[in-house]
This record gives C-alpha cells, sequence and structure tokens, in this order.
C-alpha cells in the first residue's frame, strides 16, 4: 500500500449539497430557507434570544461548581478481572496495574488511576498495584490469597514554606 493510494471506503463521505443553484436541483430559488423573514436573511444568529424576554438561562439561577482537582478514576468490578485473568490477557504473576489493564485491553485508557469494586469473585491470587479499592474488594483480594497496595496520590504543588 502506498500513500498516495490511501481512499476512504465507498460511501463513507457524502458530496456537499451546493444550495441556490437552480430548480433542477432540488435545492434552488430561497435554498432551503424557507421564504422572508429574519432567518432567511444572512448573518442570522438567535440561539437562546426569545424576543427580548429575558433568557431561560438568564432567568434560573446558578448552582454547583467545578472541582478543577477532582480525581477521576477507572471503576473496576472483580469480575472483569478475574475473566481477564481467566481469558489469559492477564499474568497472574505480574502486578494488576493500571498499565498492565490498558496493555490487557481491560479499561481503553487509566485517566486518574483505577479503583476496584468489589462485585463478583476473584479465584486468582494477584498483586495489585492501584489507585483504591472498597472494602469489599480489599476483602475479596486477600481471600484469594494475594495483595494490595494502594498508591498514593501524587504529592500537589501547592504554596508553603
Amino acid at each position: 500500500m502506498k500513500l498516495n493510494e490511501l481512499r476512504d471506503n465507498p460511501g463513507a463521505t457524502k458530496k456537499r449539497i451546493r444550495v441556490g443553484r437552480g430548480i433542477g436541483s432540488g435545492k434552488g430559488k430561497t435554498g432551503g430557507r424557507g421564504v422572508k423573514g429574519q432567518t432567511s436573511r444572512t448573518g442570522v444568529a438567535i440561539n437562546g434570544f426569545e424576543g427580548g424576554q429575558m433568557p431561560i438561562y438568564r432567568r434560573l439561577p446558578k448552582r454547583g461548581f467545578n472541582n478543577v482537582f477532582r480525581k477521576d478514576y477507572v471503576s473496576l468490578n472483580l469480575d472483569r478481572i478475574q475473566a481477564a485473568f481467566d481469558a489469559g490477557k492477564l499474568d497472574a504473576a505480574q502486578p494488576v496495574t493500571a498499565e498492565a489493564l490498558v496493555a490487557a485491553g481491560v479499561i481503553g485508557r487509566a485517566k486518574d488511576g483505577v479503583r476496584v469494586l468489589g462485585m463478583g469473585e476473584l479465584k486468582t491470587k494477584a498483586t495489585f498495584k492501584v489507585a483504591g479499592a472498597s472494602a469489599k474488594a480489599r476483602e475479596a483480594i486477600e481471600k484469594a490469597g494475594g495483595t494490595l497496595e494502594v498508591l498514593a496520590p501524587a504529592a500537589s504543588e501547592e504554596g508553603g514554606e
């Protein structure tokens, strides 16, 4: 295969409709804009405009806030991990880390770390090095003979002395 031979699959791209190009095109004359009025003209941006009335997004009160420092963990149940062990995607001899789970295709991407939850049953003895685990998951891992190491979050670079 050569770079100059790369093509989209047939039907993957649609041709742009050229409006206002004669009656035979099916989109001639008014070009799909209807007749007369503000929206038939150019330069109209009236999304959210309510004719001078106070718009709903300004009538309603603001509420809550977004914490920019919030960690977004990937939640993963024990049954998914056990299924990966059974399928041979994960090696029980190696520690189960976020990177190993991504490489095995169990999760898409690690985000801020992996948190193990306790749904399902774990039969394989394994070492877990994850960002967090529920009490039920911790209990199940230890019952299966494995160990759990909760990784400390990275130290934040806040001001100080």
